[in-house]
């Protein structure tokens, strides 16, 4: 899994730019999630369901405000891998993905985690860690000199 600005799946590939990032914001900025999966032999043509969502530093999921009240930010899909003709037993057959996802507001200064869940399994490895920067100073307002004079 990578974090960046935008990614595409096109003939099999993956197409990504802004890539690699760990730092964000602290305002709303374009993410998406690129992540190639290694179907194994066994689990082709059978659906595989995935979650990824986005939790805080305290494992808690983050929210965004909805018409109904907060909602986690979280992404499901299935995903579904056939075997090509002439591939030898046992390999692995990859499954790229590309999920872009709308600018969110995040607290700054916060650490972050996306998480994927693979048929409600995971693995130390299927997390995804950033941070928002802090807010902006607000200019420090002039401090009042004494008046001069005689």
């Amino acid at each position: 899994m990578l974090l960046c600005d935008h990614a595409v799946v096109a003939e099999g590939k993956l197409y990504i730019s802004g890539g690699g990032w760990s730092l964000t914001g602290p305002g709303p900025s374009p993410t998406a999630i690129a992540m190639k999966i290694d179907v194994p032999w066994d689990r082709t043509n059978t659906p595989i369901e995935l979650r990824l969502r986005l939790v805080g530093a305290d494992g808690e999921p983050v929210t965004q405000p909805g018409p109904m009240g907060p909602l986690p930010i979280e992404v499901g899909a299935q995903l579904e891998v056939g075997r090509p003709p002439g591939l030898a037993q046992g390999t692995p057959i990859d499954a790229p993905l590309a999920i872009n996802l709308p600018p969110f507001l995040l607290p700054p200064g916060q650490r972050f985690s996306w998480d994927l869940e693979i048929d409600g399994q995971t693995h130390e490895d299927w997390h995804l860690s950033f941070s928002t920067r802090q807010a902006p100073q607000s200019p420090r307002s002039p401090t009042s000199l004494p008046p001069t004079g005689a």
